[in-house]
């Protein structure tokens, strides 16, 4: 449903409006950490929330259905510029935006590596970059020798849809996935599964980079991520490296997909550190992404800036780190008595220097409710004041 345009008061003036709106299509927090930054642009934006409530509520002009063609195309006709808070509106529907004039970022044909597995798997591979052993398979015969020809292990990822480690096994056995290739089955598209070897990795990390649609290209300091039960838990920004040659293999991974698939707006590309000093990268994300969200206090150009820069291609900001150290901790699941700020009082008390971020989102287990960062010299100082502050909304 289309909400009731923003009034002024008799005696306000309206606001001065730009040519530009751009419209986010998902209301989670992404897009609600994008309206700050819009605004400080100049920008006006609008979301298109999936239901009543989500984190970006405040900026949702539409509530609706992404998976409804004709829900989008009503929603675009209102904006200048199409972007994204998560990679599921079907790719269908974005051709039918394009094909009607509409400016999308991440266009469809970049999009698509990020919204299948499989189509990722292939085009790094062209690429040439650096990936796991993979293939994709369509029965439990060949997952079944995949996993025999690769040491006894492996992981098998469903090739759309899965996130924070939903749609990801790791199995020794075939009928460990049995429910997966049955419900390829009864899909009338068919399909398959990925299957990647299980790499035995040290850490993971992520390189993020952004690119406007006329070719201009920034990238973020290498950034370390710590996993809780699938989960992003922690970010160290910049990764500790005794190597600098890991930091520039990665920026140089990351350079060679953006330009690949022709990302436009912010791209995540997550790797792993192998013990043998190798980097294979893991999967991608085009668009603002946990592994970032220390960048708005940490970058001089936050991942939401320049996001929303690219995406209306303005020419992009320094990434640079605004301080020697930055360290972001996701609030999984939250205080039971409700929202993060319900604590507030005894967190800002006693954590001053650490910068608070809610979701606006009811608490449950393993959810992301909201972030804490904090920036200094001293990772270690910066890492345990901001995993003192996340705990203090357990």
């Amino acid at each position: 449903m289309m909400r009731q345009n923003r009034g002024v008061s008799e005696n306000q003036e309206p606001a001065a409006k730009t040519s530009v709106r751009v419209g986010v299509i998902g209301g989670g927090q992404l897009a609600r950490m994008m309206v700050p930054p819009a605004i400080h642009l100049g920008l006006e934006i609008s979301v298109l929330a999936e239901t009543e409530g989500m984190s970006a509520e405040r900026a949702a002009d539409m509530v609706g259905d992404y998976r409804d063609p004709e829900t989008v195309y009503a929603f675009a006709e209102t904006v200048d510029v199409v972007t994204f808070d998560h990679e599921h509106v079907p790719h269908d529907i974005l051709n039918e935006l394009e094909r009607r004039g509409k400016a999308v970022h991440p266009r469809p044909h970049a999009l698509q590596y990020a919204q299948d597995k499989i189509l990722m798997r292939e085009k790094l591979a062209e690429l040439g970059v650096p990936i796991p052993a993979w293939a994709a398979v369509a029965d439990e015969a060949a997952l079944q020798a995949f996993i025999d020809e690769n040491g006894g292990r492996a992981v098998v990822k469903t090739a759309r849809g899965g996130y924070d480690g939903k749609g990801v096994r790791v199995v020794s056995q075939a009928d460990e996935v049995r429910d997966w290739f049955a419900a390829l089955a009864e899909d009338a598209r068919g399909g398959f599964l990925l299957v990647e070897e299980l790499v035995d990795f040290t850490r993971e990390l992520a390189q993020l980079i952004a690119r406007r649609p006329s070719g201009e290209t920034r990238a973020w300091p290498l950034v370390e991520t710590i996993q809780r039960d699938g989960v992003c838990d922690v970010v160290l920004a910049p990764a500790p490296v005794s190597d600098p040659a890991t930091a520039a293999e990665a920026a140089r991974i990351g350079a060679i997909v953006a330009e690949g698939v022709d990302a436009t707006g912010v791209l995540a590309v997550e790797m792993f550190e192998t013990r043998d000093g190798r980097v294979l990268v893991n999967e991608l994300a085009m668009r603002p992404h946990n592994s970032g969200h220390f960048s708005i206090e940490g970058s001089i150009t936050s991942q939401f800036e320049q996001h929303l820069r690219a995406v209306t291609d303005l020419p992009l900001g320094d990434p640079s780190m605004a301080a020697p150290f930055a360290v972001m901790v996701n609030v999984l699941g939250g205080p039971a008595e409700g929202p993060m700020p319900v604590r507030y009082p005894t967190v800002l008390a006693a954590h001053p220097a650490a910068k608070i971020h809610s979701y606006g989102k009811l608490p449950r287990p393993g959810r992301k409710v909201g972030h804490v960062t904090v920036v200094g010299d001293s990772l270690e100082v910066a890492r345990a004041e901001a995993r003192a502050a996340a705990d203090g909304f357990a």
